[in-house]
């Protein structure tokens, strides 16, 4: 039985992680702890949030904290889905739920265009991280072509409002997008009425 009650511990949790008041490195490390904890248990994830979209990959939002200090979000990865080249501009960690990620880092020349690096893949209950100036160029797909993956993101702002960019990795040209999000709603975490003795 789904029981929204490890995303509602995940958040409380991060949110009492981000009031301490910590670096971005601090927070990033003490909150990969939170976010494998939480992604090494596919039991929570309710259904409309789990749900692939025949043509692209699906960016669900779960919880955004009031001030917009950070979000998470579900991605939902159709067999063999892939984004663009991108960037984020914000801190982020990304945890593997179900399936199998593939990430292809970037590298940006001096006359701007991209050069591939090395392609790492996430297995369930892993953990990556990634940060402006660090590793923020990336590709990431679905590795599985017979079934769907889920990855659980989190930022360090609200990202489907953040203007970010892909890249034409030939020429370096660069187009601005805002992703905004595959949902209307977001899981209704505060109702313990449901699940009596599982919250």
């Amino acid at each position: 039985m789904t029981s929204i009650a490890r995303l509602r511990d995940f958040v409380v949790r991060f949110t009492v992680l981000h009031e301490r008041g910590l670096d971005r490195d601090a927070l990033q490390q003490e909150g990969a702890g939170l976010l494998r904890s939480l992604v090494a248990q596919d039991d929570w994830l309710p259904e409309e949030f789990a749900q692939p979209h025949p043509e692209r990959y699906s960016q669900y939002l779960l919880h955004c904290d009031p001030l917009e200090r950070f979000s998470v979000v579900s991605f939902v990865w159709g067999p063999g889905q892939k984004t663009p080249l991108h960037d984020h501009r914000v801190w982020g960690l990304i945890g593997m739920l179900r399936g199998r990620e593939s990430e292809t880092q970037f590298v940006r020349d001096a006359d701007g265009r991209f050069r591939a690096g090395e392609t790492s893949y996430l297995e369930p209950g892993e953990v990556a991280l990634l940060a402006p100036g660090v590793n923020d160029y990336h590709q990431v797909a679905n590795a599985l072509t017979d079934r769907t993956s889920i990855s659980i993101h989190v930022y360090g702002d609200n990202i489907g409002g953040v203007s970010r960019a892909t890249y034409d990795p030939e020429t370096g040209a660069e187009k601005s997008f805002i992703s905004g999000y595959s949902s209307a709603v977001v899981p209704n975490l505060w109702d313990r009425s449901k699940n009596k003795g599982a919250d």
